[in-house]
């Protein structure tokens, strides 16, 4: 079906967004991962909603975060830079979506409208009523129709290389998505993706079942374009200048938002309670280790929307 190996896990990757720090990080960012060893939780479990066993970590102290990981990975991906980071000010609840990490793949397909279900059932069985919410990639998928289907739960919501239409991808990058299917199986057991999968799951056995079901969700069309205008909480969306969705599509997001639709004014008074960042030298694969990626979210996150003011920098003169 390929032409060989290589080109197997170039599509895996480019559908579901896992890679090797080894490969693809910057020479700055690996030195900071190495530095930083895995936190150890406050708090472990499982939480089962609607049939699908759940695990969370919880970290840190502050204000409840709940933290969504990318396709074919778990928690752990975050563990070397963005969760110690978060934890620091923060009470970050990581949660293994289905069939990742530790958390059961069941019989069920993989939807993230059900997936925002589950999560719904875990932050009330977890005692937690509202709760900002960051997700990457798959994750931040999970995190938008959290909002849409529960904006009770959710306060402030930040969505990190995650669009909201199946155009928004690069053309080139569906046909790579559809491909994905237990077939790879094989020639994924050496990468990052299987290896990382194979420590933790419950039944490694599933991994096959997972490309499949992966698949089977990244081969349905989807445009939740009116759903982005139901948003009432603030909204942050992140992407990388060099990520996996069209420029067109992140200012089309940000427009759907409020955002970019005239000037701010002098004082900000048009201004969108809604942000908008990219991140320069950045890939849709790398983003999850980025080190600028959480001292861009940090003040939205805390609801910091103060800026400099000239007339008060001249006073100062």
């Amino acid at each position: 079906m390929f032409a060989n190996e290589n080109m197997m896990i170039r599509l895996l990757l480019a559908a579901t967004v896992i890679t090797s720090p080894a490969t693809t990080m910057s020479q700055t960012t690996t030195t900071a991962a190495t530095a930083n060893p895995r936190l150890t939780p406050s708090k472990t479990g499982h939480v089962m909603a609607n049939g699908v066993n759940y695990y969370y970590e919880i970290h840190g102290k502050g204000e409840p975060l709940l933290l969504l990981h990318g396709g074919l990975g778990s928690i752990d991906m975050f563990a070397p830079l963005v969760l110690p980071a978060l934890a620091k000010d923060r009470q970050v609840i990581a949660v293994d979506l289905q069939g990742h990490g530790r958390t059961t793949l069941g019989d069920r397909p993989i939807n993230l409208i059900d997936i925002a279900n589950d999560l719904s059932a875990v932050l009330k069985q977890l005692g937690y009523k509202s709760v900002d919410v960051m997700g990457y990639s798959f994750g931040g998928g999970a995190a938008f129709r959290l909002a849409v289907q529960h904006p009770e739960h959710v306060r402030r919501l930040v969505m990190i290389s995650a669009g909201y239409a199946q155009n928004g991808f690069h053309p080139e990058m569906l046909p790579q998505q559809a491909a994905v299917s237990a077939k790879m199986f094989d020639a994924m057991k050496e990468t990052p993706m299987y290896i990382s999968y194979k420590a933790v799951a419950p039944k490694p056995d599933d991994f096959p079942r997972l490309l499949d079901r992966m698949g089977e969700y990244m081969r349905n069309p989807y445009d939740w374009s009116e759903d982005v205008k139901k948003l009432q909480m603030p909204v942050m969306i992140v992407f990388g200048d060099a990520d996996m969705y069209r420029p067109e599509h992140v200012m089309s997001f940000y427009k759907l938002l409020g955002g970019g639709l005239k000037d701010a004014g002098w004082m900000r008074e048009n201004m969108s309670k809604n942000r908008l960042a990219i991140l320069p030298n950045v890939t849709h694969y790398e983003m999850f280790m980025s080190p600028q990626l959480v001292p861009t979210v940090l003040p939205f996150l805390n609801g910091n929307t103060s800026a400099p003011s000239w007339a008060e920098q001249v006073k100062k003169e």
